[in-house]
């Protein structure tokens, strides 16, 4: 007598045994390839070929492909791990402050070490991609945080919920953090140049006390010396 032919239940379980399988190895390969592309492109330079990555990494670039689609797949792929761990570090710095402006001062600087522990890797995952089109997303999410930072305490220093300067001035904060951030990460050492601190301390100044030019002493005052509440 044969035995009994398998039941569907059964065999959609093997199935998707096996698939749940295969979808974790293809992740934990995919990001054994993320972190040797952030390798390879740390050592080559920002503007690596995809071949230059592939043989850096030790394999073809048919398999970078295969996983990522192209090179803007690949520098999206990067740039959430790395845009994701900064962000986690510069929140935590700003978490540590006792006022808006210290907390801004430590996001800052924590945002200026990292970069310029790779600014190949940095450049990379923020720079647009060979298509031209700028990365998506992750990146904001640090001068989100900024914002959301003091944007309260903004209010209190205005008075006026309404006030325009409270729609122009975020977006302001994020031009001037980035660019002058940008621009502080690619001047070559020497005695002139700031420290992570110093320049982070100079960006603060030009956005608290610019902004508290639109204000009374005193407020001013008040809002540099207003401390965090839960």
């Amino acid at each position: 007598m044969p035995p009994p032919a398998p039941s569907p239940d059964g065999a959609g379980t093997t199935v998707d045994g096996r698939s749940a399988r295969w979808e974790v190895h293809r992740e934990e390969r995919r990001r054994e390839l993320i972190k040797a592309a952030r390798r390879a492109i740390h050592q080559l330079g920002f503007d690596s070929s995809m071949e230059d990555i592939a043989a850096n990494a030790g394999t073809s670039k048919s398999v970078f492909y295969r996983y990522f689609g192209d090179k803007a797949g690949l520098q999206q792929a990067v740039g959430k791990v790395v845009i994701g761990q900064m962000q986690a570090t510069i929140v935590a710095a700003g978490k540590t402050a006792r006022t808006p402006r210290e907390g801004l001062v430590n996001m800052v600087t924590a945002y200026l070490q990292m970069a310029e522990t790779s600014p190949n890797v940095y450049t990379f995952v923020t720079s647009p991609s060979d298509a031209g089109a700028l990365p998506q997303g992750e990146l904001s999410g640090f001068f989100d945080a900024v914002t959301a930072m003091i944007s309260e305490p903004l209010r209190d220093l205005l008075g006026d919920a309404d006030s325009p300067l409270l729609g122009y001035w975020p977006t302001a904060a994020i031009g001037l953090v980035r660019t002058a951030g940008e621009l502080w990460l690619k001047t070559p050492a020497s005695r002139a140049k700031p420290d992570h601190r110093a320049m982070a301390e100079q960006m603060s100044d030009w956005l608290f006390d610019g902004v508290g030019q639109q204000v009374s002493p005193a407020h001013s005052n008040n809002f540099n010396q207003k401390e965090f509440h839960d």
